[in-house]
């Protein structure tokens, strides 16, 4: 019966071990994820200069040049120079807006 106790517990262990292993790695891929490349960092960097809600602006751009690997030139503007982040939107019909700002 003592065995039985001791096999349980160690399973016990063993299962909390490996799903605070599973939610390790699934965290810090998903920081790698959000971290961005070095090109989109710096375009964003410049796109989001002069925002108002310089984080929000960063964290929309990052995703949209993730998505497209392009960012507009300039502080505004300049979609034309990015046909795939200019053409992204969301929803459909008259809801339809773009979706990288």
């Amino acid at each position: 019966m003592h065995l039985k106790h001791n096999a349980m517990k160690l399973q016990a262990t063993t299962t909390t071990t490996l799903a605070l292993l599973i939610l390790l790695l699934a965290s810090s891929s998903f920081h790698v994820a959000m971290a961005g490349s070095a090109f989109c960092d710096g375009k964003c960097q410049v796109r989001c200069s002069k925002a108002s809600r310089h984080d929000d602006c960063l964290k929309y751009y990052g995703i949209c040049c993730a998505a497209c690997n392009c960012v507009p030139s300039g502080t505004s503007g300049n979609k034309d120079e990015c046909p795939c982040y200019r053409d992204k939107t969301t929803g459909k019909g008259d809801s339809k807006r773009p979706k990288c700002p």
